[in-house]
């Protein structure tokens, strides 16, 4: 959170010191840099309209990949060749990586002079602003600190222990992430209804106003409370920001329409950018209403539709737009574009997550071996989180370079890392990287400095830390009680190796067993921040267990389990994803991006939509998701789904996704698995398949 609020402030710096790559239109400069004219001729007629159209309240609705960055900052820069002081300009997004791209292309459009004089940053930077010259008026002093991440957690830790939890399962997180819901709706800490975490919660509140520190959440709440409650302070920023731009209007909860309000003058000189059809985080708080009810904030807008898509081909179209329909209640708007793709969209069915990721695998190598499609090109969007294994593997296994985007590597969570450690330790424990991670997890009363010691102690005997944990002299050295509790865990290895040696258990049982024993279920449920992330890492944990139980390793055969997943070098793990490749990425990630050849995976009942997301109501925003990722795909859109699935180490029968019963068959291809396997090689693919290898021979060479 700390590098977020630097990062959220270095974006106020002027805008002179920004580069761009793109501009709009033609753009012709004088000595000083400042832009003179671009050509308004070079946008479509809805882009021109939403450029011209620069006073009173205007939502410009920008459709998947209809320009909408492209218009946001021509029509900035339209506002200073038609006389708006740039220093009355102020343009909000979401994130540090928007307001960048933001910044550079308005930059790149207006010059150095102008750009000195805008303001282009997030609303928490905003807020900063505001409170470093007004919070005086709530009590504050005017050189508040900031609190963040681990110093909040500290103070938490603290506050649960002052208020009587110390026997209690309650972790700092639970208590930030409660107390933060609350608050972003516009609850105290007394609508908690847990009694503790409310006690803590107020406690908290009270502890950083003492010591004149607000955290994240305060800053958007603080500035609201300012703009809101003191008409001098409102009145000044006001006329201090003549027009107001608004990106992702769609993501905006109660708190920041409330803040936007405030800061919108009498004339309502305000302009918001979003699209309905693609919100996509009411779980985060984001109110869909803000949009689709923009004039009852602000009265007789000018709505502007930006239609034109100029990334997807008519065929995926035709898809987003059929599946979109079926929302109630949304602002109506199709997508057109005058691409004209050569590739139907495919729906395949699959027999399961395995014959899935190899299907993808194997596809994704022949494109990039006969075709030359790049590595970067391709996409596969999933749902959960642990949908990446199978496709982590397949990839793995055929030495294709991926990239992990918007989740861990499934072989990267922390979960999975400590229990594969774990079977590390039983299977070679003078592996000394694996016996360390495990050593105090979960907490076994073995503190980092005697973790330190029986390290130093191994060095100097040139063994293993096993050894050294076994070596007289070395346990001496250690207090009474660390040595007792270096005795347990010893024995506790030494109990599973021999368990796993004779086997009287499969390997997943045994497993199962020693995280029952080691409490390491309860301990990941205490460092879990939401139920969300509980979830997550229960999941996970199941996915794992289940592909012990199908490698189901015979006696003396553990460490080529181990070995065949790939994580004996956790150094190698780590270079994989700084490397370019194939992108594994969720759907909420997806957002904003765009790939040639996009594969969507388990378009199943129960995975889109999500069980849970049904069980709360939110089917339409699951479709709004579905919709984001066809959307993502610039030339070529596939679709899989599986008759079964393995869920917490069982198979279970899997049905379609209702969406794709809501778009016509006519729009896509319907393919079997058996058809796609049994299909002959044509003359064609038979050349391409000899041109690639001979292709692949003169690579090696």
């Amino acid at each position: 959170m700390a590098t977020a609020f630097l990062n959220a402030v270095a974006l106020l710096v002027p805008l002179a010191s920004l580069t761009s790559r793109e501009t709009c239109g033609t753009m012709q400069r004088d000595e000083l840099g400042m832009a003179e004219k671009f050509d308004i001729n070079k946008l479509n007629a809805a882009q021109r309209e939403a450029v011209r159209v620069l006073d009173g309240p205007v939502l410009i609705l920008a459709g998947a990949g209809t320009g909408k960055t492209r218009t946001v900052t021509c029509r900035i820069a339209q506002m200073l060749q038609k006389g708006i002081e740039a220093k009355g300009i102020l343009a909000l997004t979401f994130t540090n990586k928007a307001a960048n791209e933001m910044a550079g292309r308005v930059a790149g459009l207006v010059g150095s002079d102008a750009a000195k004089e805008m303001t282009v940053c997030t609303f928490h930077s905003l807020c900063v602003r505001i409170l470093r010259r007004e919070i005086g008026r709530l009590g504050y002093k005017e050189n508040f600190t900031i609190l963040t991440g681990s110093d909040q957690s500290g103070l938490i830790k603290r506050l649960i222990m002052e208020h009587g939890g110390r026997g209690e399962k309650l972790e700092p997180g639970q208590v930030l992430a409660a107390y933060s819901a609350a608050r972003n709706r516009g609850l105290t800490y007394r609508e908690i209804e847990d009694g503790l975490v409310a006690a803590v919660a107020e406690a908290y509140q009270k502890e950083l106003k003492a010591q004149n520190a607000v955290d994240f959440d305060d800053l958007l709440i603080l500035a609201e409370r300012l703009l809101r409650m003191n008409n001098e302070v409102r009145s000044t920023w006001q006329k201090r920001f003549s027009h107001i731009t608004v990106d992702e209007f769609q993501d905006t909860n109660g708190l920041q329409m409330s803040l936007l309000r405030q800061l919108v003058g009498p004339a309502h000189n305000v302009c918001v950018v979003g699209d309905d059809d693609q919100s996509i985080y009411g779980w985060r708080g984001a109110q869909i209403s803000n949009i689709l009810e923009f004039e009852r904030f602000f009265p007789n807008p000018k709505i502007i539709k930006l239609e034109e898509n100029y990334r997807c081909t008519r065929q995926v179209l035709d898809c987003a737009n059929a599946l979109i329909r079926h929302n109630i209640g949304r602002r109506e708007k199709t997508l057109r574009t005058k691409k004209e793709g050569e590739e139907s969209v495919r729906v395949i069915s699959m027999p399961g997550a395995a014959e899935e990721a190899d299907f993808v695998a194997d596809e994704i190598e022949q494109m990039h071996r006969r075709d030359r499609v790049a590595w970067e090109d391709c996409a596969v969007l999933f749902r959960a989180n642990v949908q990446s294994r199978p496709l982590e593997m397949a990839l793995r296994e055929r030495h294709i370079p991926y990239r992990m985007v918007g989740s861990k590597s499934f072989f990267d969570r922390r979960e999975v890392k400590d229990v594969l450690s774990y079977l590390h330790t039983l299977a070679n424990p003078a592996a000394d990287l694996h016996l360390l991670r495990i050593l105090n997890t979960p907490s076994r009363g073995i503190s980092a400095v005697t973790a330190g010691q029986l390290l130093e102690k191994s060095r100097e005997l040139h063994t293993s830390v096993w050894n050294a944990l076994h070596d007289s002299s070395t346990l001496a050295a250690l207090h009474d009680r660390a040595r007792e509790n270096v005795a347990r865990f010893v024995q506790l290895i030494e109990k599973y190796r021999d368990a796993f040696a004779h086997m009287r258990k499969d390997a997943a049982e045994l497993t199962s067993d020693l995280l029952r024993e080691t409490d390491y279920i309860g301990y990941m449920e205490r460092i879990c921040k939401t139920p969300e992330e509980k979830l997550q890492r229960e999941a996970a944990l199941d996915e794992l267990l289940g592909t012990l139980r199908q490698a189901s390793p015979s006696p003396g055969k553990l460490a080529d389990f181990l070995a065949s997943v790939s994580l004996d070098d956790e150094k190698e793990e780590e270079d994989i994803e700084k490397k370019s490749g194939v992108c594994l990425i969720t759907m909420h990630a997806a957002k904003g991006l765009e790939f040639p050849r996009v594969y969507i995976v388990g378009v199943e009942q129960g995975l889109l939509p999500h069980n849970r997301s049904v069980d709360e109501g939110n089917l339409d925003e699951e479709r709004r998701l579905f919709y984001v990722g066809i959307t993502r795909a610039q030339e070529q859109l596939t679709l899989t789904y599986c008759a079964q699935r393995t869920r917490y180490g069982k198979q279970e029968k899997c049905a379609p996704s209702p969406f794709l019963s809501e778009i016509p068959a006519s729009l896509y291809e319907f393919v079997d698995y058996d058809s796609v396997l049994n299909a002959p090689a044509d003359e064609e693919t038979c050349k391409n398949f000899f041109a690639s290898m001979r292709a692949m021979l003169d690579e090696e060479q």
